[in-house]
């Protein structure tokens, strides 16, 4: 067994979610060749949980991880569940049509209370904390985000309240926002126990699950797929690579369409009971191209995250950028206590959504959840598990929005994109 204090150097800093965990349970890496119906390469939220639905078909699965399970973006993330896809249902539409937005909105509406079922059957307590808030850091938005709760109706949503700036400012203990639209039907949850129960749950079903097993290759002929690994040889039907952020040019088709980038995170020690900070506990996120969000949890800790980075560099000291962006919000919070600060990387595309496709004979690459993983990847590895039974395959509907590559190819994605991104943050703050 690998000892239960192992640290991948994947992310700078310990998180407040793993302290508050304690050890993990820990899984052997792979020795020696195997064989089985379906493998998969990634121990984050979509390799697990297609795991334990394929387990759960009576599949024999090896999923095998690089890392320690949750040492990615699944368990350093934000723990935001959030409502439809990564865009608003009503920005959709006015791409792609009011039936075939509809049809994704359903989907996601479908990945969350999947997600909270599926919680309670297998009893992890992650921590749910139900309503989220969305805010406007402009005046000029104000007239979208009220359209924005009206147009929820037509979609058979009636859980979005528009909130002037007044009530804004009420419900967050802070004045810096415009207005807000709050969704009843929504939370938060700590991210590391959802991923820890779901790897417990996917072993307990009978999924062969391995860390610390990093893949050299995957290849797909004649009907089998070869995955090579440092432990061995795994041969396979089918392959799922759920690698999102930590593709690691494991397969260009995937790197060319997902990109990482760093989000970081910091937690304060414990407010007081009767700190004004977000009193009923909603998690928010605001309306800049590079998001901030921020949430209370349990014991009054407030998780705040939002500095992004499009280089390679991780910066020196995370907690400095983290308290200026908090200071911004809640100015009595100017010299809080910060007991732990990380980061991890997002896997993001293009138009901000999901990345499906089938990169080889009976290889699926799944990711770029770009901000909004924990519900949607959590449900993209039910669907493919679902898929794979011979089911059906709604899978479909993110493999027919044909995401785009990154401009500049492998070689100058990372540049255009900095120069990109850097570009929106300006704008975020003039």
């Amino acid at each position: 067994m690998i000892p239960a204090n192992v640290q991948s150097p994947i992310a700078p800093g310990i998180s407040w979610y793993q302290a508050s965990v304690g050890e993990r349970p820990a899984y052997p890496a792979l020795q020696g060749s195997t064989r089985c119906d379906v493998a998969i390469i990634g121990g984050g939220y979509t390799g697990l949980s297609a795991a334990l639905h394929l387990a759960e078909m009576g599949a024999d699965v090896v999923l095998v991880d690089a890392n320690r399970f949750g040492d990615g973006a699944s368990g350093r993330n934000g723990g935001q569940l959030g409502t439809g896809q990564r865009e608003w249902a009503d920005e959709t539409e006015a791409k792609l049509g009011f039936e075939r937005a509809k049809a994704l909105f359903d989907l996601a509406e479908e990945a969350k209370s999947s997600l909270l079922a599926l919680a309670a059957a297998h009893e992890i307590a992650m921590d749910y904390v139900e309503g989220h808030i969305s805010v406007a850091h402009k005046a000029r938005y104000v007239a979208d985000y009220r359209a924005h709760a009206e147009a929820m109706a037509r979609f058979g949503y009636p859980h979005l309240t528009f909130m002037d700036r007044a009530e804004t400012a009420a419900k967050l203990g802070s004045d810096r926002y415009f207005c807000g639209v709050r969704d009843a039907k929504t939370g938060h949850v700590h991210p590391l126990k959802l991923l820890v129960g779901l790897a417990r749950a996917a072993k307990k079903t009978g999924a062969r699950l391995h860390e610390m097993t990093p893949v050299r290759r995957v290849t797909s002929a004649n009907g089998v797929v070869t995955v090579e690994t440092t432990g061995g040889t795994i041969t396979a039907n089918r392959c799922l690579m759920a690698t999102n952020a930590y593709n690691d040019g494991l397969d260009r088709t995937t790197s060319a369409h997902v990109m990482p980038i760093r989000s970081f995170i910091g937690a304060t020690v414990p407010l007081p009971d009767a700190s004004p900070v977000l009193p009923a506990r909603e998690s928010v996120d605001d309306s800049r191209f590079v998001v901030r969000y921020f949430r209370k949890t349990l014991d009054n800790r407030l998780l705040f995250g939002g500095r992004e980075a499009y280089t390679a560099d991780n910066p020196g000291d995370i907690s400095a950028h983290i308290r200026k962006q908090i200071t911004e919000i809640y100015p009595a919070l100017a010299d809080v206590d910060i007991t732990h600060a990380w980061g991890g990387s997002v896997g993001i595309t293009v138009p901000r959504k999901p990345f499906v496709r089938d990169v080889q004979p009976g290889v699926t690459s799944i990711g770029g959840y770009s901000g909004h993983g924990v519900m949607l990847s959590n449900f993209c590895g039910k669907l493919y598990a679902e898929a794979v039974a011979g089911n059906r395959d709604r899978l479909q509907l993110f493999r027919d929005m044909k995401i785009p590559p990154f401009p500049g190819g492998l070689a100058m994605r990372k540049p255009l994109l900095f120069v990109a991104l850097s570009w929106y943050a300006f704008l975020d703050r003039v």
